[in-house]
């Protein structure tokens, strides 16, 4: 299904209110790395879905991987690099929010006793 990632991203760099769409519900998030996969959940993938176009976090995660591998691989810029948009899972680029973390371990000890 990693097709259906690669048909959404060019949806997605095609269309500036679909990216507006995203920027804006990506914005009710707290912007840390803690959450990101939620927010990829509750912000991306409904949106992929009503394209006709669903995924799982596992593909993106890959497909952005091998993006990443593929860009750290050639020596010169392209214009698809000038062009990209930046990656939803892999070096988004949000702080590391020890307080955030902190408050997640408490509520999983809480709710599994430990």
């Amino acid at each position: 299904m990693t097709e259906n990632v690669e048909k959404f991203f060019a949806i997605y760099s095609a269309d500036a209110a679909l990216r507006r769409r995203l920027a804006e519900a990506e914005a009710a998030y707290p912007g840390c790395l803690e959450i990101r996969e939620d927010v990829v959940r509750d912000v991306l993938l409904p949106v992929a879905e009503e394209l006709g176009l669903p995924f799982t976090v596992k593909e993106l995660r890959a497909y952005e991987t091998r993006i990443k591998l593929e860009r750290n691989m050639r020596d010169e810029i392209t214009d698809e690099d000038e062009d990209f948009e930046g990656f939803w899972l892999v070096d988004r680029g949000w702080a590391y929010d020890e307080n955030l973390i902190t408050k997640a371990e408490k509520k999983f000890e809480e709710r599994n006793d430990l």
